[in-house]
């Protein structure tokens, strides 16, 4: 079992708390992050690209100039595709780009990119983040007194204090258990756990 010491927002030691094996020990797979980051990222892609085909297109329909005679090669159609400001020939056209990932493929991912914090060592877990006012100067000193640069600090429920005042801090963001995915745990290298996350985050993935 992974034993993790408690930090104060000033990161003073305030105690320890042992992490779940079945969640923050589990063996990485490289292959599983993959494609569950693969269908994340597609499933926000908006694939709202569009062309023209042929038949799309207004015009066309008189021949441009006789067949012979002109000295310029044949043409049957303004809109042709070999012309400039014509139709598209295969071009993209509105899809989903999202693919079905199974619940339990899903779920371990998430314990394999909580294991991959916990491995590196990249856990922090904090007791607590308490803000006089919503300020993101608050926030800033906090985050400077934690040594934060680049990391996902997940907290028990919504803030929207903590949250606003973390918002416009490059490089943090601010989630609760239920909105962590495996994209935004692997793209911020330091993972903060609030004291009170801890058991709610666990048994999500239980």
């Amino acid at each position: 079992m992974a034993v993790v010491k408690i930090y104060d927002q000033a990161k003073q030691e305030a105690g320890e708390v042992t992490l779940a094996p079945e969640v923050f020990e589990v063996p990485v797979r490289p292959e599983i992050l993959n494609l569950v980051v693969r269908s994340i990222r597609a499933a926000g892609r908006a694939g709202t690209h569009s062309t023209l085909t042929r038949s799309m297109m207004k015009g066309g329909g008189a021949k441009p100039w006789r067949q012979k005679g002109t000295g310029r090669a044949r043409a049957g159609s303004n809109i042709s595709p070999v012309w400039t400001g014509g139709a598209v020939t295969f071009g993209p056209h509105p899809r989903d780009y999202s693919f079905k990932v199974n619940k339990k493929v899903r779920a371990l991912a998430m314990k394999m990119a909580l294991s991959a914090r916990q491995f590196d060592r990249n856990i922090m877990v904090v007791k607590s983040i308490e803000l006089p006012e919503a300020k993101t100067k608050h926030f800033a000193s906090v985050a400077k007194a934690l040594e934060l640069k680049k990391a996902l600090v997940v907290i028990p429920a919504n803030d929207e204090a903590l949250e606003r005042s973390a918002r416009n801090i490059p490089g943090i963001t601010v989630a609760t258990p239920e909105q962590l995915n495996v994209y935004t745990i692997l793209v911020h290298p330091q993972l903060v756990l609030l004291e009170g996350a801890v058991e709610p985050l666990t048994a999500r993935l239980k």
